[in-house]
């Protein structure tokens, strides 16, 4: 059987690398269409977790990975060898930054030298991670053809950016429109005919470089909105104007505006990082990237600003120095209704508050324990405190941090003595405590 026709039948055998926020959940949409897959990633926890059936990603429950391990349509391995078994490989490693801010292609080309033995011709290898363009044509080819197979004559190359975003209730994998570029035509029908099988929408597009671009393009159009409402809010507070008003009114208009909201910095693995992977290689090209770089810094500098805040709000109001103050952060995911921890503004903030004398706790019922994270290794192990009206009383300044929806923020309104709203979560409330906006 051809290989288009074994994608069609859904008869070909899915290999996924990577079993975190990306791959897991498009192991789960292939398997619900049918296909057999084999689950790759390097964590033996993560692997046992899965086989017993259990998640570690709270959007995806237990019964459907308890589903998927029963009908025998997934296998969960640390077992590279197992490449060999597969029809199509889709590589869904992490691409982060070095302390430098310089793109990190390590997790991709250790992938790729891990699976080059195994692979065989004909294979279809797929890579998502967000990476810069020339990645898949000029880096993880080269590594693959460590096989001594040609990529897109003996094997199958292309590229598909994830557009995964934990927490949205209205689109997941198999509805959010998929984008895939490759760079001969054979490699572009057979990844088209493969998403198509599992997405509702597929956007294919001229080459690999070109996917890889729009991946990126997505994210900087983000963090460049998201800085010039940071930047708009640090100015609007000073005039006394309260920048969230200003962009619901805004966003009344029909056409020509697009609404995206202040925080205390940016988070998730994509808007902080993949600015930086096109500032990196556009230097390759001499070009200077100052307004990406520029949003970069405005995002980056924004935790400083709160804590800033912080210690304006308590010497105002509450007489007091930051140095020595108690602080409850509430919510320290990157975002609402997740318990996703990849690059939180969050943990800066904490620490920054601490490396300042504070006396911080956090409470987040997504994130009951801080996880091991790269950057804040200080910080793992730490617990969620439970919120009552006598925890509240006890901390001098309460900042809101996370907006989850699941959070008792009457509570806060009523108990607490200053609250630093950073989300206009406290928006509408009313009770005791003094809210100042961040």
């Amino acid at each position: 059987m051809s290989m288009i026709k074994s994608i069609q039948s859904r008869s070909a055998k899915i290999g996924i690398i990577g079993l975190g926020y990306v791959g897991l959940p498009l192991a789960r949409i292939f398997c619900k269409k049918d296909f057999s897959v084999i689950g790759f990633d390097i964590d033996e926890s993560k692997v046992q977790s899965l086989k017993r059936g259990k998640t570690y990603i709270k959007h995806i429950s237990e019964d459907v990975i308890d589903e998927m391990i029963t009908n025998k349509k997934f296998l969960p391995t640390t077992d590279f060898t197992k490449i060999a078994e597969t029809d199509v490989i889709i590589i869904c490693v992490p691409t982060p930054l070095s302390i430098y801010r310089e793109p990190d292609l390590g997790p991709v080309l250790k992938t790729g030298e891990s699976i080059a033995p195994y692979i065989k011709k004909d294979q279809l290898i797929i890579l998502e991670s967000s990476t810069y363009p020339g990645t898949t044509s000029e880096e993880l080819a080269t590594v693959l053809e460590k096989s001594g197979l040609e990529a897109n004559n003996d094997f199958h190359i292309a590229y598909s950016p994830e557009r995964e975003d934990p927490g949205n209730k209205d689109f997941g994998t198999d509805n959010i429109p998929k984008v895939v570029g490759a760079d001969s035509e054979k490699a572009l029908e057979l990844s088209t005919a493969l998403y198509e099988q599992v997405i509702s929408s597929v956007t294919p597009v001229s080459n690999t470089k070109t996917a890889e671009a729009v991946k990126l393009t997505e994210n900087i159009f983000r963090s460049v909105n998201i800085a010039l409402s940071n930047e708009l809010k640090i100015i609007f507070d000073e005039m006394g104007i309260d920048v969230w008003e200003v962009i619901d009114a805004a966003a009344s208009k029909p056409f020509g505006f697009m609404p995206f909201y202040p925080g205390p910095g940016v988070g998730g693995h994509c808007i902080p990082i993949d600015p930086f992977y096109l500032t990196y290689k556009a230097r390759e090209y001499g070009i200077a990237t100052r307004f990406i770089e520029l949003a970069g810094e405005i995002n980056n500098s924004m935790p400083s600003y709160v804590v800033d805040k912080a210690a304006k709000a308590l010497n105002q109001h509450a007489k007091k120095a930051l140095n020595g103050s108690k602080i409850l952060m509430i919510g320290i995911a990157y975002k609402k209704d997740v318990d996703d921890m990849r690059e939180s503004s969050s943990l800066i903030l904490l620490e920054l508050l601490e490396q300042n004398g504070a006396i911080v706790d956090y409470h987040d019922t997504f994130v009951p324990t801080i996880p091991v994270t790269r950057d804040h290794a200080n910080l793992s192990g730490r617990e969620s405190v439970e919120l009552s009206a006598e925890v509240v009383q006890s901390y001098d300044l309460v900042i809101i941090g996370t907006n989850h929806s699941n959070c008792d923020y009457q509570l806060l309104m009523n108990h607490g003595i200053i609250i630093l709203d950073t989300r206009n979560a406290m928006n509408g409330l009313n009770g005791k405590a003094r809210v100042e906006k961040a």
